[in-house]
Parts: structure tokens; sequence; C-alpha cells
């Protein structure tokens, strides 16, 4: 029987994305024109067509504004969670306030879906070794468990020394980190995101084969919505970094996503970890 892996998805519109924020204040958010549901109608369409189940990690100011897409999630079998309410990063924020945004995201989807919101995972993966606080935080908030965590090394995130598998924590809360795979003394990510776009699929590929193959071990992945829209606006006056690190193979997402369901088993978080854990 094949190992079934966890897929995930970070419901967030184009302008949410935090590399983006100096261009589109959240005071401004509603005055945007939207291309989350086209994307995701997309996604749920693509999920069925391989029989894949997977988790919607949703921010609660989409929800709020597009029930029928959280409605729609949970009526064809996925998982509804958290990615809080308004995309803040964790680490920018204070314990308070940060408990006020995960608490609002729970009730507002929780509302919606009519199901238990179970998972949260923090914009930017934000949680480390900087702010241990934002744990309990989330156990407090009544999470079962949290996807916050990337243990590798990177600019804006990452927790290297932190275990590469899902662990429970003194407060009972599970962190689930993306799946990484130990190589010459580094981990190198292997749960997707911008490096599913920017390296070949083969990378990918290997990378999550290893973790099922050799370690015996369900992999995690993650992508966004935006990912899978080249035609989304290029927003003027952004850094190169920027560029490249957002529209770089655009156009190429949906055929490896297609490549990806197809190569592997995917199930929802609270299926694949937290019934095991």
């Amino acid at each position: 029987m094949s190992v079934v892996n966890a897929l995930t998805i970070d419901v967030e519109d184009y302008f949410q994305v935090s590399a983006l924020a100096p261009h589109f204040p959240r005071r401004d958010w509603d005055t945007v024109p939207c291309r989350v549901e086209r994307n995701v109608d997309l996604i749920l369409s693509l999920l069925h067509e391989y029989g894949a189940k997977g988790t919607f990690f949703t921010l609660g100011w989409i929800a709020e504004r597009y029930p029928h897409l959280v409605r729609l999630i949970a009526l064809e079998g996925h998982e509804v969670a958290s990615h809080g309410y308004a995309h803040q990063r964790a680490s920018e924020q204070t314990p308070e306030a940060f408990g006020a945004d995960i608490r609002l995201a729970k009730t507002v989807l929780e509302d919606i879906a009519g199901t238990e919101v179970k998972g949260y995972r923090a914009p930017s993966f934000s949680i480390g070794d900087r702010n241990p606080w934002a744990h309990d935080c989330i156990a407090e908030a009544g999470y079962a468990y949290s996807s916050s965590v990337y243990p590798v090394k990177h600019d804006h995130y990452g927790m290297p020394d932190a275990p590469r598998f899902p662990y429970r924590l003194e407060n009972g809360l599970i962190e689930m980190p993306i799946t990484t795979v130990r190589y010459l003394g580094r981990n190198l990510p292997a749960g997707g995101g911008g490096y599913f776009r920017l390296l070949p699929y083969s990378a990918s590929r290997w990378l999550i084969r290893r973790v099922n193959e050799e370690e015996r071990r369900s992999a995690m992945f993650y992508f966004h919505p935006w990912e899978i829209d080249p035609d989304q606006p290029v927003v003027p006056g952004t850094s190169l970094k920027t560029r490249f690190r957002h529209y770089v193979n655009l156009s190429r997402t949906e055929g490896r996503l297609r490549q990806l369901m197809s190569d592997f088993a995917w199930g929802r978080m609270d299926e694949v970890f937290l019934a095991t854990a």
C-alpha cells in the first residue's frame, strides 16, 4: 500500500502575500479585485479529478467574503483549517493581538463551514525561536494542531533545528512542520511552495519519494491558489527578488500539480497525521 501524503493549500489572494504587503495595505484590500474564487474552483476540480483530498488553511478575511467557497471545500470532503484572519505574521504581533486574530478566524470558519476547525498555520511560517509563546496562544484558542514551523534556513522564516516530523509540545498542541529532507548535514525544503515552481519538478518528486520510501514517513506539501494563476496582475514597483519569487513559472504550476497528483497519494492533514499523533 502506498504512503498517503498530506496536501495543503494556503487560501489567500495574490495581494495578501507578505512580500507584497507594502503595495497593498490591509485597509485597501476591499478595493482590490479578488481572483481567489476562480483559483480555488480550479484546485477543487483538480483534486476531484484525481480523487485526492486536502486541507485548506483559509484566511478568515477570505471566508467572510466568499463563504460559499468554504462551504464547498467542506462539502467536497476536504478539511477546513485556519490561516488566521488578516494574514499578519505571528512574529510581528503581540501575544494578545495574535490570540485575538486566531480566535476570530476559528470562529468565522467554524460558523461558515459548520465543522470543527482543528488546525492552524501561521502566515509565512512565522513561529520560531523568537516567539515560542505563539504555540501557547494556538493551544489556548482551541486548535488541536499547528503547521507553522518550517525546519529550514530562509531569509524570511525558518527554524532549522526543529524536529522534521510531527511532534507534541508540552501544552498538548501537535506541531506538524513542513517536510524537509536531511542531506549533507542540512535540511532541504521538500514541501512545495516557491521551491516547487522555481526548481524542476523532478526535484520535488525525488525529495518526496525519499521521505516516503527511505524514511517510510508521510510528507506534507503546500501551495497557494495564486500560484496556479499566470494571468494575475503584475504589481509595479516590486523588487527583482520579489518578482522572481512570485511570478516565475506560474504558467507551469498546474501541470506540475497534475504530475504530483499522479505520482503520489494525497489526503487531509487531520487524517494523515492527527489520527496517528
